[in-house]
């Protein structure tokens, strides 16, 4: 009997599905257009309704325009070059070469696969199937995981993005990524503790580069989804966080700003909402001058570890039950790391 990976390699099939998912793609492309167009119509009708040129040229939306279109601006080289190197690593680095430079001891795979993290670059969406690569290559779950949470928050692209978005404050870069490692090789640990392997779906996908197909095919089109997929949630993300500076009244800011704890809480929470980039994540941040340095480092750690986008891609990969425990463990994790990561360093 064959299997479903043997009957989808047979030219045949290839010949059969391919008209189909050609056909299904027109129609997506088609129903993209008419959905664009009809979007365009309904807010042109809606300006004309409420006098857009009142509203656009008022000094609110103009403050709102320029904390958007600044956050964008400075994020969108490091978005670039993270989501480049993502790709290739994922096109032209062989999966087995992760296990190869693992040590056998569990314990002792965890922080190193955590530290590879600072090597390997990879945004957030790639990181989901790499793990699921790595475990299917006979890595251990609890340093595939470790990794999975370090390389989008430690890479030396997010690192720079981080230096650049607080100027003069070395302190900043080098509290990100202490509590970052901490939190990865700590849920490394603890999975390795307390995980249960009925929680875990094994991922069946492959990724990284396959037999027969053009590496630099690959690279483009993992560069591509990559690029568009965190690039839609950078600009959300910019809004968002414009929205934010200029709607929100400074007396609320204060009734979170003025407590630590509360501060922190509603930073963490705020990133797991917004789903920025982490290549992007460190210019947000920076915008939130209202709160403590500390509230922001658990913004930068805590978003490119547990996200909404983040917790859709791990249910997917590896199964709900996973998803749930994991993300809430590490949200609990990453808060505790920022914490205290901040009373020591900042």
């Amino acid at each position: 009997m064959h299997n479903t990976e043997e009957l989808t390699d047979r030219p045949q099939s290839e010949q059969v599905v391919a008209p189909v998912r050609h056909h299904a793609h027109h129609r997506l492309g088609r129903s993209a257009v008419v959905v664009g167009a009809l979007s365009l119509l309904l807010l042109v009708a809606l300006g004309r309704l409420f006098d857009a040129d009142q509203w656009l040229t008022h000094p609110g939306f103009r403050a709102w325009q320029t904390i958007c279109v600044a956050i964008a601006v400075q994020a969108l080289p490091f978005l670039l070059l993270g989501t480049v190197i993502s790709g290739a690593v994922n096109a032209f680095v062989p999966a087995h070469a992760f296990s190869r430079i693992l040590p056998r001891n569990p314990a002792l795979a965890v922080p190193v696969a955590s530290a590879a993290g600072v090597v390997l670059p990879g945004c957030e969406c790639a990181s989901v199937p790499v793990a699921g690569s790595l475990i299917r290559r006979g890595v251990t779950p609890a340093a595939a995981f470790a990794f999975l949470l370090s390389a989008p928050a430690v890479n030396p692209i997010v690192l720079a993005s981080t230096a650049v978005a607080f100027p003069g404050s070395p302190e900043m870069v080098a509290a990100r990524l202490t509590a970052s490692l901490a939190t990865s090789a700590a849920m490394g640990w603890m999975w390795l503790k307390l995980g249960r392997s009925d929680w875990l779906r094994m991922p069946p996908r492959h990724t990284g580069h396959k037999d027969g197909h053009s590496r630099w095919e690959e690279f483009r089109l993992g560069f591509q989804h990559d690029f568009l997929h965190a690039g839609g949630f950078l600009v959300l993300g910019a809004m968002a966080a414009a929205t934010f500076n200029v709607t929100v009244p400074r007396s609320v800011l204060e009734t979170f700003s003025g407590s630590a704890w509360l501060s922190v809480l509603f930073l963490a929470g705020l990133a797991v909402v917004l789903a920025v980039c982490s290549e992007a994540d460190a210019f947000v941040a920076a915008s939130l001058t209202g709160f403590s340095p500390t509230a922001r480092l658990a913004f930068m750690v805590v978003g490119p570890m547990v996200d909404l986008k983040l917790i859709a891609l791990q249910a997917g990969t590896f199964g709900r039950a996973f998803a749930v425990r994991f993300s809430t463990a590490t949200a609990v994790t990453a808060v505790v790391c920022s914490a205290l990561t901040g009373w020591w360093l900042l």
